[in-house]
């Protein structure tokens, strides 16, 4: 009998993540909720708003891509961001290091 290997995707493993890297994961589950959320509610509205007058020109396409994913990847930068700040304020981290 020939038996296939299953292979799962994590993005923290259970058995290595620390408390950090634990809680860094739900964040991000979260952002992929919000984010989720933010581009279908703003994909509806552009639907509903094509049908009712039609978009204009070129300059409408444009925008479209930069309204759906622009403010989800500025809240990940800048949660990324926050976070990198905030680790360089952790004692225990500069314990450690000296």
């Amino acid at each position: 009998m020939v038996r296939l290997a299953t292979f799962h995707l994590r993005l923290y493993p259970q058995d290595s993540a620390g408390i950090g890297q634990r809680r860094e994961g739900r964040l991000f589950r979260i952002w992929l909720l919000l984010s989720a959320a933010w581009i279908m509610a703003w994909t509806i509205y552009l639907v509903l708003f094509a049908v009712r007058t039609g978009f204009r020109g070129a300059n409408d396409l444009v925008a479209i891509p930069v309204l759906l994913f622009g403010p989800p990847m500025a809240l990940l930068v800048l949660v990324r961001m926050t976070q990198w700040a905030l680790r360089g304020f952790n004692v225990e981290d500069r314990d450690r290091a000296g």
